[in-house]
């Protein structure tokens, strides 16, 4: 949450894209003659926060994270996604390692502009209660926490590793799923995410996966890849008028609330994140 005048604490609202790497966007959302390399501060001008993609699919190196860190402006946060080495590879199992190389491959170097961790569970993984468990068990809770972890990294990581943990903070976790027996698992898994203060998100996915809104943490989560296409559909008006008003429905109960856009087929993301967020305050003013 951000601390307005007089300590004031007013939660927020975030609003942006999942990555910003589209070459297909260019020349529609990025103007001709941009340079890929100002694409991530093009962007960023234009919404209050990101998710980085890049770390899903890789290990990233600590000079990358901290070009990203110096790309946007004060005030700008990036979502990370965890990777899927560990969600989609190991499918949660014997993850302490590649945690550990995770926090240590430079995430922690984004200072304050690091936002939620995202975990995205594939669709072949059903709910299995102490599996999930033990794995949110293991997830740190605050920056000292993650810096702790990741001095366990392993020889893979030797001499490309950074984790000092800068100022002390909690750490926000969020798990999107995507296996029907999560939803039928109902309030175990609520409650179970509420055990470890992780959010649920709630994936609006043209009726293909589970859409799960409960309130398990003290922020709430949202991720739009399109409300009749997968990827591809965009949002009109009254659907994002709905989100708004879930958005408010988030700060009117003093949680923060950060909404992303994966509809990056046909280059609706980055317009729709602009509209919802001409429809919401920006992060810093009241709810």
């Amino acid at each position: 949450m951000a601390r307005g005048g007089g300590g004031t604490r007013h939660p927020e609202v975030r609003i942006g894209i999942s990555g910003w790497v589209y070459p297909r966007w260019r020349r529609e959302f990025y103007p001709a003659g941009l340079r890929q390399a100002d694409e991530l501060a093009y962007a960023a001008d234009r919404m209050s926060a990101i998710e980085l993609n890049g770390s899903f699919y890789a290990l990233q190196r600590p000079p990358s994270w901290a070009r990203w860190r110096d790309t946007v402006p004060d005030g700008f946060v990036f979502a990370v996604k965890g990777p899927r080495f560990i969600t989609h590879i190991k499918r949660l199992h014997e993850s302490d390692a590649p945690l550990a190389n995770f926090f240590a491959s430079g995430v922690l170097d984004l200072g304050a502009k690091l936002g939620p961790i995202l975990w995205q569970l594939p669709p072949t993984l059903p709910y299995d209660r102490g599996l999930l468990e033990r794995f949110l068990g293991s997830l740190p809770a605050t920056r000292s926490a993650a810096s702790r972890l990741a001095a366990r990294h392993d020889d893979r990581m030797r001499g490309r590793a950074s984790y000092r943990a800068g100022e002390e903070a909690p750490l926000r976790h969020a798990v999107e799923v995507r296996h029907p027996s999560f939803e039928a698992a109902g309030d175990e898994w609520a409650d179970l995410l509420a055990a470890h203060r992780v959010a649920s998100v709630v994936a609006d996915t043209a009726g293909r996966y589970p859409r799960i809104d409960r309130v398990t943490a003290d922020f709430a989560y949202a991720r739009l890849h399109g409300e009749e296409e997968l990827y591809a559909s965009g949002y009109d008006d009254e659907a994002l008028d709905r989100w708004a008003d879930w958005a408010r429905t988030q700060l009117d109960a003093g949680r923060d609330a950060y909404l992303f856009f994966d509809n990056d087929v046909k280059v609706r993301a980055p317009f729709d994140a602009m509209a919802l967020i001409a429809r919401l305050p920006r992060p810093g003013a009241p709810g």
